[in-house]
């Protein structure tokens, strides 16, 4: 019988707090524990404490979990919970995605202060955004726009925004919807002509290979569908060496047994890309996936990723 409350770690934005309650809450209801049988640790990561330049630049997505996996890794913490699409594709050693909860919308939202939708902006204005695919994909849609690193929690971009550091940002709009922010976007932006990052809009679990007790706890919660289609898109990921250095897109549905997946690599310039699409059985996903990857690689050419580096 656990007699200890199991140890949630988070990093500590309003948004990765948002989701360790909603994660604790579902495995309260799950099993049927008290509030006090979980924990919420908040740890400070290097990607919450370097904010002033991009990611591409210091060192990637690690930068936000390497912190927490650290101790999760020692047995410090029992579980940790993440944005999925902060994931690196490879983890520590000894560490897994143990369960991923229902995914929420995987757009992107528009908040513009010089007009309400991303096409409607005037010629040269500004654009505020620190992710390499957003930045490729505004490139692609309107190479007249001047993009600049925006990086920060939610209130600190919304707060650039409001102080007219730039015309307009991109948020994932399920961060938004997870902090009440409905009013917030001017446009919700279309998936097929402005596809999300892979594996947007999914809270995920990690938790260590071979503890059998959490890991148990964890596949209560364990949304299939969701973790079908992070695992395709991950897989994805993994096959073009995605990073946050790296303007990589691909969503996967999932309904019923079936899996449908559409991904999309860019030039940082957003003046080339290629996009491809798949389908097959879920339980297939992962391997989905890295198919997917392989075949949009060759489609593409070695040349096209010169510009990657």
């Amino acid at each position: 019988m656990q007699t200890k409350p199991f140890r949630i770690g988070t990093r500590g934005s309003p948004l990765a707090l948002a989701q360790a309650h909603e994660t604790r809450s579902r495995l309260m209801a799950a099993h049927g524990l008290p509030e006090d049988m979980f924990e919420i640790v908040v740890l400070s990561t290097t990607g919450d404490r370097i904010t002033d330049r991009s990611l591409a630049l210091i060192g990637g997505k690690g930068l936000f979990t390497e912190e927490i996996e650290a101790q999760l890794s020692s047995g410090a913490l029992d579980l940790a919970v993440h944005s999925s699409k902060d994931m690196p594709t490879k983890l520590p050693e000894g560490l897994h995605l143990s369960a991923f909860l229902p995914r929420e919308d995987i757009r992107d939202a528009f908040i513009g202060r010089a007009a309400k939708r991303l096409l409607d902006l005037p010629q040269g204005a500004t654009v505020g955004s620190a992710s390499l695919r957003r930045q490729a994909l505004i490139r692609r849609l309107r190479p007249d726009l001047d993009v600049i690193v925006f990086r920060g929690q939610v209130d600190t971009r919304l707060g650039k925004l409001a102080e007219g550091k730039a015309d307009a940002t991109l948020l994932a709009y399920a961060g938004l919807k997870r902090l009440g922010k409905l009013d917030v976007p001017t446009e919700i932006l279309d998936p097929v002509t402005f596809p999300p990052a892979p594996a947007q809009g999914a809270i995920c679990v990690e938790s260590r290979i071979g503890d059998d007790r959490v890991n148990g706890l964890l596949s209560a919660i364990d949304d299939r569908p969701t973790h079908a289609a992070v695992a395709c898109e991950r897989g994805f990921l993994a096959t073009l060496d995605g990073s946050c250095r790296t303007p990589i897109a691909g969503y996967a549905t999932v309904e019923g047994d079936h899996l449908r997946f559409r991904g999309t690599i860019l030039t940082p310039d957003g003046s080339r890309f290629h996009e491809i699409e798949t389908s097959g059985p879920a339980a297939d996903a992962a391997a989905l996936g890295e198919k997917a990857g392989e075949d949009i690689r060759t489609m593409a050419g070695a040349d096209f990723f010169e510009s990657w580096s």
